[in-house]
C-alpha cells in the first residue's frame, strides 16, 4: 500500500502532542504544578468547563470542585492520593464557569522528573448525558417491575374476588330465605340481621378487590374534575374532623376526562379519609386539580400526553421510603386491626389504572403526603379560562 508522506509539521514529534491535545475537544487535558495550579488548557477544556486559557492558566484547579467538595478537601486528597499510588481514577459533581454542574469522569497521573514530582497530568470528561441516561432507564426498569407486580396482584386478585362473590351470593340467597321462613321470630332476626350485614360489608370489600384488578364494570362519562368536587365538597368536608382545616383550589381549566363519577368521588373520599387518618385530629388538607403532558409511568414507551390530575395532600407525618412501594397492595395497612381494611388505595390504583390512567405518591418523613389521580384527556379542552377558584 502506498503511504503518502506526512505534512512537515507531523513529521515534527515535538508538535505532535501539542497538535494531538489541542485537536481534542471531548476531553479536559491540561497539566498542574505539584500545588495543583494550571499550567496548560486545551480547547477541550474551554468546550466543557466554559473557561478560555487566558482566565483559567494560573488559577487552583479546586475552583472546578463543588464548595462542598473544596470544604472536605477532595482537590488536595485527590492529588495527594495521585501521588501517592501512581494514579487515580473517579467520578464527582464538578462546575462550570457559569456555575451549573456536570458529573465528571478525571483521571490525574502524576509526572516524575528524576525521582521529583514536577506536576500533575489530568483528563475530565463529561459524562453527565451517560449518568441521566442511567437514571432514567433505571426509572424505566422499576415502574416496568412495578407494573408487572402489580398486573400479577391485579389477577390473583381478581380471580379470588369473583370466587368469594359467588360464595356471598349462595350465602345471601340463604340468608333471605331463612328471613321469609322465620318471619316474627324476635330470636332470629338480630343474629339474621347481623350475618346479612356482614355480607353487605363483604359485597362492599369484593368490589374493591374487582375495583383493583380491574374487574369491575365502570360507567364512565365525561367529567370534568373540578365540577365533581365542588359537587361533592361537602361530603369530603364531612369526612373531616372538625379540628382539620379542609381546602379546595380546583381549577376550571381542565380537560374532560373519561371515568366513573361514583368511583372516582368514592377514591377521593378514600384518599381524604386517609389523609385525615394520618393528621391525628389536626392539620390541613387540600384538594386540588390540574392538567398537565404527562407520561404513564405503568407504561414506559408510551408518549407524554393531555392528562387531568385530581390531588389530595395534608401536612401530616408522610409516608417512609421503604413503605410507598407497597401502599397500592390490597390488604396492605398501617393502621391498627379494625380500623381499616387496607383495600382504599388499591380502589384508587384500580380505578385510576382501568381508565387509562395512573396514581402518584410524593411523600417523604415529617413532610406530609400528596396523591394524585392522573386520567388522560378524554374530550377537548372546556371554555374555561384558567382562574382558579377556592371553595371553603
Amino acid at each position: 500500500m502506498l503511504r503518502l508522506s506526512q505534512p512537515k509539521t507531523l513529521e515534527d514529534e515535538s508538535r505532535q502532542l501539542p497538535l494531538l491535545i489541542k485537536s481534542v475537544t471531548d476531553y479536559a487535558i491540561y497539566m498542574l504544578d505539584p500545588e495543583g495550579y494550571i499550567c496548560s488548557w486545551n480547547p477541550g477544556g474551554q468546550r466543557i468547563k466554559g473557561y478560555s486559557a487566558q482566565e483559567i492558566i494560573g488559577e487552583h484547579f479546586s475552583r472546578f470542585y463543588t464548595p462542598e467538595d473544596v470544604a472536605a478537601g477532595i482537590p488536595r486528597n485527590n492529588l495527594r492520593a495521585a501521588a501517592e499510588h501512581g494514579g487515580l481514577s473517579a467520578e464527582g459533581w464538578r462546575v462550570r464557569k457559569d456555575g451549573s454542574r456536570f458529573l465528571a469522569s478525571i483521571v490525574i497521573e502524576p509526572i516524575w522528573e528524576e525521582g521529583d514530582l514536577i506536576g500533575f497530568a489530568k483528563v475530565t470528561r463529561d459524562i453527565t448525558e451517560r449518568y441521566a441516561a442511567q437514571q432514567r432507564l433505571e426509572e424505566a426498569r422499576e415502574a416496568l417491575l412495578q407494573a408487572q407486580k402489580m398486573e400479577a396482584i391485579g389477577k390473583l386478585t381478581l380471580g379470588l374476588a369473583h370466587d368469594f362473590n359467588n360464595l356471598l351470593t349462595v350465602i345471601l340467597n340463604s340468608l333471605d330465605v331463612i328471613a321469609a321462613r322465620t318471619a316474627g321470630n324476635d330470636n332470629i332476626a338480630s343474629p339474621l340481621k347481623a350475618a346479612i350485614r356482614a355480607c353487605d360489608r363483604g359485597a362492599l370489600l369484593t368490589r374493591q378487590l374487582l375495583t383493583f384488578g380491574r374487574g369491575q364494570d365502570l360507567l364512565s362519562q365525561p367529567t370534568h374534575l373540578s365540577e365533581l368536587i365542588r359537587k361533592s365538597a361537602d361530603l369530603f368536608e364531612r369526612a373531616c374532623a372538625d379540628q382539620v382545616n379542609l381546602r379546595f383550589e380546583l381549577s376550571d381549566n381542565l380537560p374532560f376526562v373519561l371515568v366513573d363519577r361514583a368511583q372516582l368521588e368514592a377514591a377521593i373520599l378514600n384518599l381524604v379519609c386517609n389523609s385525615r387518618d394520618a393528621l391525628s385530629g389536626s392539620g390541613q388538607i387540600i384538594v386540588r386539580t390540574s392538567a398537565g403532558l404527562m407520561n404513564n409511568p405503568l407504561r414506559p414507551d408510551s408518549e407524554p400526553s393531555l392528562h387531568a390530575c385530581a390531588e389530595v395532600s395534608d401536612d401530616g407525618p408522610g409516608i417512609p421510603a421503604e413503605l410507598q412501594a407497597k401502599v397500592f397492595d390490597p390488604f396492605f395497612t398501617t393502621k391498627e386491626v379494625g380500623k381499616g381494611s387496607g383495600l382504599g388505595l388499591s380502589q384508587v390504583f384500580g380505578l385510576a389504572t382501568q381508565s387509562g390512567g395512573f396514581v402518584q405518591l410524593v411523600s417523604s418523613p415529617g413532610q406530609g403526603a400528596t396523591f394524585r389521580i392522573w386520567l388522560p384527556a378524554g374530550m377537548e379542552k372546556d371554555d374555561g379560562e384558567g382562574s382558579q377558584d377556592t371553595v371553603r
